[in-house]
């Protein structure tokens, strides 16, 4: 994970994954709504990199080994019919908490927090009835999803300094507070999220729903004709999500992975080459969360992470957890 000693991957070098053009400096117009990040925020910068499908599967993953979290998901839904809802869900909601207006994104968290207040699991280990709104399971997936977020993000060439990184995490705490947690409660640092997860690793296994979860992501099912599209495409993607994971997760679900090193490179290569797609094409798709969002800020808030090699006044700015 990024915030583990283990797992930090060294900053790339100047120059080694070519950079994108600068966003325009039309200023945004006077009435216009940033949201709760805005274009000079690490988090609107980074969101529309397209690693982050990649750095979803890992949080997938790495959620998956907290036995209550993954158990509260296995009993409130068909997993392995509404896989790909999930995912697309949880994407939709990532776009519009980074890109929607501030309007939108608090409705969107008070939708998420409204259903959660209704759903109940059992423990796998103690037949315990427990709430999935409790904070400790709200707050493992928070923060397993910025670590994946973050971590792949650094890992495929995107040249974060490690004060930006610690931005990143520290403008992130919004998002915990909309899912219904204390943003005091929150890693507001790398250091403090690298302490979250030591904390937390006693709690973790692979049970069979993690088990089930490491199943679907390896080969979901499709209708025999997507069948070599999935190997071709999706596969990769899956094995890459799960190699990135730190040590202790792969030895939890008992399955090797390539070298770090290895990975690092894949992970660079398949960067890059995700990047030499033009962006506005990339964007295009549903829902077009950063063009909306560039329709309303302006050109100036096209989002590049590239742009945060000399964008160092995003550092300046106060959190706003």
């Amino acid at each position: 994970m990024t915030a583990t000693r283990e797992t930090v991957p060294t900053p790339p070098e100047p120059g080694s994954v070519p950079a994108l053009p600068e966003p325009d400096s039309v200023p945004a117009p006077p009435d216009a709504d940033p949201g709760l990040y805005g274009p000079a925020s690490v988090t609107w910068q980074c969101h529309g990199d397209p690693v982050m499908w990649i750095a979803g599967v890992r949080a997938l993953y790495l959620q998956a080994l907290h036995p209550r979290a993954v158990r509260g998901v296995m009993e409130n839904s068909d997993f392995h019919a509404d896989a790909w809802g999930r995912l697309l869900r949880t994407a939709d909601f990532v776009g519009t908490l980074t890109y929607g207006t501030t309007e939108a994104a608090e409705r969107a968290g008070a939708r998420v927090r409204r259903i959660h207040r209704t759903l109940s699991a059992t423990d796998p280990a103690t037949g315990e009835r427990f709430p999935v709104d409790d904070p400790e399971l709200l707050l493992w997936v928070h923060c397993a999803q910025i670590d994946s977020f973050l971590h792949v993000l650094r890992r495929s060439g995107v040249p974060l300094t490690p004060a930006q990184a610690d931005r990143y995490v520290d403008e992130n705490r919004v998002g915990a507070r909309l899912v219904g947690l204390d943003p005091a409660r929150v890693p507001a640092d790398t250091a403090a999220l690298a302490a979250y997860f030591e904390e937390v690793r006693p709690e973790l296994a692979a049970g069979p729903d993690a088990r089930a979860v490491d199943d679907f992501l390896r080969s979901p099912p499709a209708p025999a004709l997507l069948v070599p599209g999935r190997n071709l495409l999706w596969r990769p993607v899956a094995a890459l999500a799960y190699g990135s994971l730190p040590g202790y997760a792969h030895r939890l679900y008992g399955r090797a992975a390539p070298p770090p090193l290895v990975i690092t490179r894949r992970l660079r290569l398949t960067g890059t080459l995700l990047r030499s797609i033009p962006a506005g094409l990339r964007w295009q798709l549903p829902p077009g969360h950063i063009l909306k969002a560039m329709r309303r800020m302006g050109p100036g808030s096209r989002p590049s992470a590239y742009t945060l090699r000399t964008s160092a006044a995003i550092l300046d700015r106060p959190g706003r957890a």
